[in-house]
């Protein structure tokens, strides 16, 4: 038995599978055994899906860009009107798991916050937000097949850019999109204009140029898009948000999907249509790979 970040961790916070570490999950200031029974039925986040969250890349147990992610996690909570914890616990919540999950592998970190113990219906309670910090292993990162589903993402929704946990509407997309053989589903708003992934953000590469969906379309603002962003105009690479017809992504040659948990990564069919890892997406690849490589909170 392999025990994540050496001796001296609390067992209960650890769960195991026949090959190590399957979870680990911080609750109410403590590792726990994610078997525990730990949220209220009425936590508002469970009955209506009122929280906000973050997924943030494990690499040997240390969390990349946590601060642009509790940075979105805040604007998330604000959306909804959500008080936050204190960010110090934030903070001691994540280093506590991450540090327990320790260098066994490559791994995704989730930060949930809900409204907490409320009367069943749409108004909130007077109960604390509820905070869950938990590590399991992601996979690893490869080219993907998009399917383009038949629903809108609502550019003009009280929700529109936040990541909250009311995601039954991408858990409907993906898998449909696997039933067509894809492993990612790709939405347009209700103005027919390309707008996201249910989990990763677009690029759309021309013969001169890469091209993501604007803010205004309704997408969530990733922060490996942000990166990507960012870190190609460093790098000198011709990048920029732009509005794009859907038609852009069944037409185009090259394209890729940006996510925290797999980088910068080339779509390799849209539709059952065959795609080309384009040549301006492979350098913004290697450019966020070399950079996220040397910057462990940019």
């Amino acid at each position: 038995m392999r025990v994540a970040g050496g001796a001296g961790l609390p067992a209960q916070g650890l769960t195991w599978d026949g090959d190590g570490v399957n979870s680990i999950l911080w609750f109410d200031g403590a590792l726990r055994d994610s078997s525990e029974r730990l949220i209220q039925a009425l936590d508002h986040g469970f009955t209506v899906g009122d929280g906000v969250f973050e997924t943030c890349e494990l690499v040997e147990g240390r969390v990349f860009a946590l601060t642009r992610h509790l940075a979105r996690l805040r604007r998330s909570a604000d959306g909804l009107g959500l008080p936050l914890p204190p960010e110090g616990l934030l903070r001691s919540a994540v280093a506590e798991v991450a540090t327990a999950w320790g260098s066994l592998e490559t791994g995704r970190l989730r930060i949930t916050v809900t409204g907490g113990a409320a009367p069943l219906g749409s108004d909130r309670g007077t109960s604390p937000p509820t905070l869950v910090v938990a590590a399991s292993a992601a996979r690893p990162p490869g080219p993907m097949r998009v399917h383009v589903v038949p629903w809108t993402r609502n550019e003009r929704s009280a929700v529109a850019g936040l990541k909250t946990t009311s995601y039954a509407e991408n858990v409907v997309a993906l898998a449909a999109a696997k039933k067509y053989g894809a492993d990612e589903a790709i939405f347009a708003n209700t103005r027919g204009e390309l707008c996201e992934g249910s989990f990763s953000n677009v690029l759309v590469e021309t013969e001169t140029e890469v091209l993501t969906p604007t803010l205004e379309s309704g997408c969530l603002a990733g922060v490996t898009r942000e990166l990507v962003l960012e870190w190609a105009g460093v790098a000198g690479l011709p990048v920029r948000e732009a509005t794009l017809p859907l038609s852009a992504i069944h037409e185009a040659r090259h394209a890729a999907l940006t996510s925290s948990l797999k980088g910068v990564v080339p779509i390799v069919a849209v539709d059952g249509r065959a795609l080309e890892p384009g040549p301006l997406t492979a350098r913004l690849a290697w450019e966020f790979d070399e950079r996220r490589s040397a910057h462990l909170d940019p």
